[in-house]
């Protein structure tokens, strides 16, 4: 077997090229594999032959910025994870960026240690289910969540879910009715540490009430609980 095949493989839209080079040589240093574009058009047709274990993705390129190509990845993939990359610090891009499909941010510039460690996070696996023979789908509200082939049944139709929204949803699902601490979502699902502040989770959950609530400005199955984080009611 050949070992490049079983190192995790990231492909890299950046078209700073001495910055793509850093970003190349310490991943492939902590054991990945690289396929590196310029352009997110190229970036585009590779992912019409190849499959990718995470993609990091510059937001602003040449021709089509970021939020242009990640809705384009989405429709092609809906399950690879995402990380942006920003040099922009308003919230709303942030929060634009993960409502295109993202599935986190770092802003530029960046530390590299917290870039390697937000990598390893995220190309980590779920790994608190397994396949059976016929998946049943978790029910609740109008709403119908099939984990393994990672999609829902809605009011608003049927979706693809992200790696990354398959994990959130793993761990309200375990925990249904229990409060959950911010810091222990963080963790399990991105892999940041307990104390990191972000907004990513924040804007995740509004992302989740859009796809499953009845009215999302009114959450019944997504409840914030103050001071804590967030809890999952099967109930409406």
């Amino acid at each position: 077997m050949n070992r490049d095949t079983e190192k995790p493989h990231i492909m890299l839209v950046e078209d700073e090229i001495h910055l793509a080079r850093g970003i190349c040589f310490n991943l492939e240093e902590d054991g990945c594999r690289i396929s590196h574009f310029a352009t997110g058009e190229k970036a585009l047709e590779a992912l019409q032959f190849e499959h990718f274990d995470l993609i990091i993705l510059d937001v602003m390129l040449p021709g089509m910025d970021g939020f242009q190509v990640c809705q384009s990845v989405r429709r092609m993939d809906g399950r690879v994870p995402i990380l942006m990359l920003t040099a922009r610090s308003e919230e709303s891009d942030r929060v634009h960026g993960l409502e295109t499909g993202a599935d986190d941010y770092l802003t530029k510039p960046f530390n590299l240690v917290e870039f390697l460690l937000r990598v390893k996070g995220m190309l980590r696996r779920s790994s608190w289910y397994r396949p059976d023979p016929v998946e049943e789908g978790y029910c609740f509200g109008s709403n119908e969540v099939f984990l393994l082939s990672y999609r829902a049944r809605t009011a608003q139709g049927e979706i693809d879910l992200t790696e990354m929204e398959v994990r959130v949803l793993s761990i309200f699902f375990q925990k249904e009715g229990q409060a959950i601490p911010r810091g222990e979502l963080l963790q399990k699902v991105w892999g940041y540490s307990s104390d990191t502040e972000t907004r990513t989770l924040d804007n995740f959950i509004v992302r989740l009430r859009r796809y499953f609530e009845p009215d999302p400005a009114k959450p019944t199955h997504f409840q914030t609980v103050r001071g804590v984080g967030y809890r999952f009611s099967r109930k409406g």
